[in-house]
């Protein structure tokens, strides 16, 4: 399923096309500096794995956030908005890593012409490592 057309074509257990990222120690550098964030877990490798003993690159929360956002907008296209978003981060991920994001709807409210959408960020050993549910509100046409 591509994004979706009108809120009446929207069925629970519908699934969002999702994405799929192997984020690189270069991304994690320019996104991490484009949020001020100076932890350095996230681009000195020698600190994240010498000093904090982690197995390389940290990949940051935030950008997590952001993947699971854009499933969700992107499955939307411009035939809405979105009304609210969470998510939390579960377990750890690392440069290089392969990840995905995945979404399906759990509900919908034809009334209030809004649908609520359970998405994950899911690691290539299938476990979810960032999980987070939207709600979204369809243009009524």
């Amino acid at each position: 399923m591509n994004a979706v057309q009108h809120i009446d074509s929207v069925r629970a257990g519908d699934r969002l096309p999702g994405r799929e990222f192997r984020p690189d120690a270069v991304q994690l550098f320019l996104y991490n500096a484009a949020l001020w964030n100076a932890h350095r877990i996230h681009f000195d490798h020698p600190y994240a794995t010498e000093v904090e003993g982690h197995a390389g690159l940290v990949v940051p929360g935030p950008l997590l956030g952001d993947w699971l956002t854009q499933c969700a907008l992107e499955w939307l296209d411009d035939r809405g908005r979105l009304l609210s978003f969470e998510y939390s981060n579960r377990r750890l991920s690392h440069a290089g890593e392969a990840l995905r994001t995945e979404g399906t709807v759990a509900s919908v409210d034809r009334g209030r012409s809004e649908a609520v959408i359970s998405l994950a960020v899911v690691n290539g050993d299938g476990e979810v490592i960032a999980p987070g549910s939207a709600t979204v509100r369809f243009d009524r046409a």
